[in-house]
């Protein structure tokens, strides 16, 4: 189906309650809706927006177009948690219904003041010939969950940018309120703008962060600055580059830079090179926030952009990542499932094998949700690894090519393909330690594979049929050593 305009720009206060309650039924009929993952309860999820830990709970938004599955007239739907487990619906945040964001309540943050959560976003709005003009705006939520919009606080894009300039993530250091926006220079290249103001809302523009790359994609979405370990830490999300071997193979990609902190009077960002977070094949718009305890947490997009996926023709699109942990170690990110996921375990079963030039499934390992931990040692074989969602014609392989040092995820054969396009497998170098570790979480719809820790991490939906339930274990041209683990997912 191809929607209109008019479709797209519909707002749900508009639509009757018969329609929304049969797309409802479509939604929840579909035969890859997710047992313990955030989804949209009807229609399109995007960015998650606004990650925050206030008031005692975590509190997520997250772009949504409550109609179908695809890009239109944005709301910010908030879901809150105590645990980062289970999530409680809350309802629309932001509507698109002032003339500062009527064409959609585009991306942004929070950040906690004077014991209110103060939300900045992007208004996004069109004239009457499709132009385009942002506005950066403001809204405040108070411990009831009341939000209130206080309007614009930045309504210009600054000299010498377009008007992409949007997704605005604020934090607080020495006093100041900062703020970073994703945006584009005249030529066409992408950068990020910093922002300083002492209240939230009267704002000075700073300058453009200086870093090395002056010619990296055409816009940078979704920026995302913070410290760790007196490291300086950049996230954001380049639109426009060109795949190069293993890297930048999807549509869009997400990443980061790690460097000297940010020098908050120069704007000068010392760092080392671009480094994407997840090397598989849905991964966008990461958001992170700081918790009560001090951790670093992401959330990301489970989807991209531009893209069909097969729940479309069920009403409904994307989900996100479940929470990682984000730690430093020798000048990178590893990306860890956070502890508290752990209470979704259910039975567990154990095996320890020999594999030699053999493939080989186990009593109990079998599923549709489930984590597993995969850990191989002692290698001969050319290549290793696990078969999931296996039936006699569906399979998801995640292996290590010892020959090539890479792992790679493929999913050619995982059942209904988004984005085949763009290709049907991901890799990424891991250097051979005799050693490789696979932590995995399997849901209706989706995996999440973290590699050595959190060295590697590849995310992706699959649509398999629902028979494809196996686990196979294998090893290729040789022997390795086995063992592993799984637990059941509880909800």
């Amino acid at each position: 189906m191809a929607w209109t305009k008019e479709q797209r720009y519909r707002k749900i206060e508009d639509v009757p309650e018969q329609e929304m309650s049969e797309l409802s039924k479509r939604v929840n009929g579909s035969p890859w809706r997710q047992l313990f993952h955030i989804q949209p309860v009807t229609g399109l999820l995007n960015d998650p927006n606004g990650f925050s830990f206030y008031n005692g709970e975590y509190h997520l938004f997250y772009q949504w177009f409550p109609l179908g599955p695809v890009h239109g007239l944005k709301y910010w739907y908030h879901t809150k948690s105590r645990n980062l487990v289970h999530w409680e619906n809350a309802g629309i945040a932001l509507a698109p219904d002032d003339y500062f964001d009527s064409h959609g309540a585009y991306s942004g943050s929070a950040i906690e003041h004077e014991n209110q959560l103060y939300l900045m976003y992007t208004g996004n709005t069109r004239d009457k010939d499709w132009n385009r003009h942002p506005y950066q705006c403001l809204a405040v939520m108070d411990e009831t969950g009341e939000i209130e919009k206080l309007g614009p606080v930045i309504p210009e894009v600054p000299e010498g940018y377009t008007d992409h300039f949007r997704d605005p993530k604020v934090w607080k250091e020495n006093g100041f309120f900062y703020a970073v926006i994703g945006a584009q220079r005249e030529n066409e290249t992408g950068c990020v703008l910093l922002f300083k103001s002492s209240n939230l809302k009267d704002w000075d523009f700073e300058g453009e962060i200086q870093t090395s790359l002056k010619n990296f994609g055409y816009m940078w979405e979704c920026p995302d600055y913070f410290t760790m370990e007196g490291h300086g830490i950049l996230l954001f999300s380049p639109q426009g580059l060109a795949p190069d071997d293993d890297h930048y193979n999807n549509i869009y990609q997400s990443g980061y830079l790690i460097g000297e902190t940010l020098n908050l009077e120069n704007h000068e960002f010392m760092h080392g090179p671009f480094i994407e977070l997840d090397r598989g094949f849905d991964f966008y718009a990461p958001q992170s926030t700081k918790d009560s305890s001090g951790r670093r947490i992401l959330v990301g997009w489970m989807g991209l952009p531009e893209i069909n996926y097969p729940t479309d023709q069920d009403g409904w699109a994307h989900c996100l990542t479940i929470p990682r942990e984000l730690t430093i170690k020798e000048g990178k990110l590893l990306q860890t499932p956070v502890d508290e996921l752990k209470v979704l375990r259910g039975d567990r079963i154990d095996v320890e094998a020999r594999l030699c030039n053999e493939g080989k499934g186990f009593d109990g390992f079998q599923g549709t949700a489930y984590e597993m931990k995969a850990e191989f040692s002692n290698w001969t074989a050319s290549e290793a690894g696990i078969e999931l969602r296996t039936s006699e014609k569906e399979k998801t392989v995640i292996k290590y090519d010892s020959v090539n040092k890479k792992v790679v995820f493929d999913r050619s054969l995982s059942g209904q393909l988004p984005g085949e396009e763009f290709g049907t497998t991901r890799s990424c170098q891991i250097d051979d330690t005799g050693k490789l570790s696979f932590r995995i979480f399997v849901d209706t719809s989706s995996v999440e594979i973290f590699v050595n820790e959190g060295e590697a991490v590849f995310t992706g939906r699959i649509f398999p049929g629902k028979d494809s339930k196996g686990i196979r274990f294998f090893a290729r041209d040789g022997h390795v050593q086995l063992k592993a683990v799984k637990w059941d997912i509880i909800k």
